[in-house]
């Protein structure tokens, strides 16, 4: 029989010598040990009339104790009938498709979405889903037991993370029945069984004068210079804030009769490619940051990285400093304003709709984007001409 001091004795002797050697314990269990200092626990066994060998792991991570239970382990199964080396394969299958195998091999071959929603799905899948369901069989897993992790969610009062966690377990559960791990997507036994969510809106200010207050205190921001011109740029441009921070001096064509900035269909959220008209003051903000960051990839880069863009939460951060509270303006909320007061100034909702790059349905969509861009390029320049008006009006 084997023990540690002895195991510890042979790994040393072996470094002088020229092959590996093999020192046995008793019922099968040896330890094979190479010049080079590995130590590997094997369990020799015959079944069905053939000699067999499988693996125990590696010492000193796998002690003497902990190998002789891996062996008797063994030898029950063979006692049993069964092959330890079918068990061993079935067990690593097992492990394959996994709930929590099967959902990060999805993520790792999405394409279709950005890398921030890829990094939330994950977090999402490692904090409430992975602890209860990660180890089990994604094809055993059955709707009651997904609907307890959700449940935990909205225990918390997440309820939005509670629905976005369920369309990302959708969307998962669906890769596994096309790609032959599951028979089918559990979560739409799910519909229903969670608590709705409320819909806010992001906050934003829409009252004419204080609009004209904010537009002053954006315009008297003395901060970073990109982040001044994001500032400004926002209410002119009233992009989604992701699409702000992320467009690059390429998209742009500033010195056009009609200057525009073009965003390719990856960087938006429907995954169309969108236009926007620019007015001559966003022109002028434009040019005025050339100086600053003109020469790099980004019109708003990362303080610390100019090979990437600065952080999704500067413009708000921006926004405290001016006084603005969380729950009073926000970067997002610049499209609020201009979707709230252009309606009120009489503008074609549909170029409104068109100009917020929100999702179209029917046959409509190719015609209002080639009949509706002048009038959008119309109705951008007023829109600039109209804020400088609610500006003046507070400076009066």
């Amino acid at each position: 029989m084997l023990t540690d001091i002895a195991i510890k004795a042979a790994i040393r002797a072996v470094k002088t010598a020229e092959k590996p050697v093999k020192r046995y314990d008793q019922g099968g269990l040896f330890i094979l040990l190479t010049p080079a200092g590995g130590a590997m626990w094997r369990f020799k066994y015959k079944f069905e009339g053939r000699e067999k060998l499988i693996g125990l792991g590696h010492f000193p991570e796998v002690g003497l104790k902990k190998a002789r239970e891996k062996r008797d382990e063994a030898r029950k199964f063979v006692g049993d009938g069964v092959d330890p080396s079918s068990v061993r394969k079935a067990a690593k299958v097992a492990r394959a498709d996994s709930v929590e195998a099967l959902t990060r091999e999805w993520l790792e071959k999405r394409k279709d979405v950005s890398a921030g929603t890829l990094r939330r799905d994950r977090r999402r899948f490692e904090k409430y889903i992975y602890p209860t369901l990660g180890k089990r069989p994604i094809a055993a897993v059955e709707p009651p037991e997904l609907l307890a992790a959700l449940r935990r969610i909205e225990a918390l009062e997440f309820q939005e993370t509670a629905h976005r966690t369920l369309a990302a377990c959708g969307r998962a559960w669906r890769y596994a029945v096309a790609t032959g791990r599951a028979t089918r997507d559990i979560t739409s036994d799910l519909k229903g069984a969670l608590e709705a969510t409320v819909v806010t809106n992001f906050a934003a200010i829409t009252e004419p004068r204080r609009v004209g207050e904010l537009l002053r205190a954006l315009d008297g921001y003395s901060g970073q210079p990109g982040v001044r011109a994001a500032l400004k740029l926002g209410p002119l441009t009233f992009v989604r804030p992701g699409e702000l921070r992320h467009a690059e001096w390429t998209e742009f064509d500033l010195d056009e009769t009609e200057p525009t900035w073009r965003i390719p269909a990856e960087k938006m959220k429907m995954k169309d490619a969108h236009v926007i008209p620019l007015a001559t003051q966003a022109v002028t903000i434009l040019r005025d940051l050339q100086a600053y960051t003109g020469d790099g990839r980004y019109l708003f880069p990362s303080l610390r990285s100019g090979n990437r863009p600065m952080s999704e939460n500067t413009v708000n951060a921006a926004l405290r400093r001016l006084g603005y509270a969380g729950d009073e303006q926000v970067g997002h909320g610049f499209r609020v304003i201009a979707s709230t007061l252009l309606n009120e100034l009489g503008w074609n909702p549909d170029a409104i709709e068109l100009q917020l790059a929100h999702k179209e349905r029917g046959v409509r969509p190719v015609y209002n984007r080639a009949v509706l861009l002048a009038e959008r390029r119309r109705m951008m320049q007023a829109w600039a001409e109209h804020l400088d008006k609610l500006r003046a009006a507070v400076k009066a």
